[in-house]
C-alpha cells in the first residue's frame, strides 16, 4: 500500500478520522501543508482537500449531484462529448469501461450519466478516499443515486495489473494519467494546482499500457495533453484531437 503523509484533521472526530486514513496509508503529518478535511456539509460527511498554505484555493471535493457535474451531466453533449466518442460510444452501443485512473471521476461520470457501466480505479489514497466519499453520497441522492450504483463502481485494487483478464475485462479501458504542465499553463486552475501538488507527474504511468491492453476487448484509450509523447512510446492505431487534448486509441479487437 502507498503511503501519504499530509494533515488529517476532522472537525467531528479527530482521533477516529486519523486512524480511518492512516489504515487506507494516509498517515498524519501536522507540518504538511496540504491536509485532507473531514466536514459535515448539508448533514453529510464530506472529505476535503486543502492546501494550508493558499487557502484563497479553497477545497477539492468530489461532487456528483451539484455544481460543475450537475450541470455537466443537464447541459453537457452526453453522447457527443469527446471521451464518449473515443470510448466507442454509439447509437445502440454503450461500451463496459474499466477508469484505471479514475481521479475525481468526472469523465467517468460523463460515460456513467450517458448509460455505460465504468469500473473505477485508482492508485492514489488521497484521492480514492475523495473519490470514495463522493461516490458514497451520489449513491444517496434521490434523483441520480440508482443509476449511479449500477453504472459506477470504485474497484478494491489499486493497479489494474491486480486485475484478472479472465473475469476483470471490460470493452474498453480508459487510461487519464497526470502528465507535467506547461509552464504558462500550471497556474490556470487553481483546483488542478492543489491536485498537482499531492499527486504530481506520473512517473510510472507507461507501466499502465500493457495491462490496459490485456483487460480491454475492444480498445484502449488514453487521453493525453495535445504536447504530450504517445504513453510508453507506443504509437496507436489512431487519435481524436480536441482544442488541447487528444485521445489515442489502441485497437485489441481481433
Amino acid at each position: 500500500m502507498q503511503e501519504v503523509k499530509i494533515q488529517v484533521i476532522s472537525e467531528k472526530d479527530q482521533a477516529s478520522f486519523v486512524q480511518f486514513c492512516a489504515e487506507r496509508g494516509i498517515i498524519h503529518d501536522s507540518e504538511a501543508i496540504l491536509a485532507i478535511v473531514e466536514r459535515e456539509v448539508e448533514d453529510q460527511i464530506r472529505w476535503e482537500l486543502k492546501k494550508i498554505d493558499e487557502p484563497k484555493l479553497g477545497a477539492v471535493f468530489v461532487d456528483f449531484v451539484s455544481g460543475a457535474m450537475a450541470h455537466r451531466r443537464k447541459f453537457g453533449g452526453g453522447r457527443g462529448e469527446a471521451v464518449a466518442k473515443a470510448i466507442g460510444v454509439k447509437k445502440g452501443e454503450l461500451p463496459t469501461v474499466i477508469d484505471a485512473t479514475a481521479g475525481l471521476g468526472r469523465d467517468a461520470f460523463v460515460l456513467a450519466s450517458i448509460g455505460c457501466q465504468v469500473r473505477l480505479v485508482e492508485r492514489h489514497p488521497v484521492v480514492r478516499l475523495l473519490l470514495e466519499n463522493g461516490l458514497e453520497r451520489a449513491y444517496l441522492d434521490t434523483e441520480i443515486g440508482l443509476w449511479m450504483q449500477e453504472n459506477m463502481q470504485l474497484l478494491n485494487v489499486n493497479h489494474i495489473a491486480d486485475l484478472d483478464p479472465e473475469i476483470d475485462f471490460a470493452d474498453a479501458v480508459y487510461l487519464d494519467p497526470m502528465y507535467p504542465h506547461k509552464a504558462k499553463s500550471a497556474l490556470v486552475k487553481k483546483e488542478m494546482r492543489v491536485f498537482q501538488h499531492l499527486v504530481g507527474a506520473d512517473l510510472d504511468a507507461d507501466t499502465l499500457l500493457a495491462p490496459a491492453l490485456n483487460l480491454a476487448k475492444k480498445r484502449v484509450v488514453v487521453k493525453r495533453p495535445d504536447y504530450a509523447e504517445f504513453l510508453a512510446q507506443q504509437k496507436p492505431q489512431f487519435s481524436r484531437e480536441t482544442k488541447n487534448h487528444r485521445f489515442d486509441i489502441y485497437s485489441t479487437a481481433i
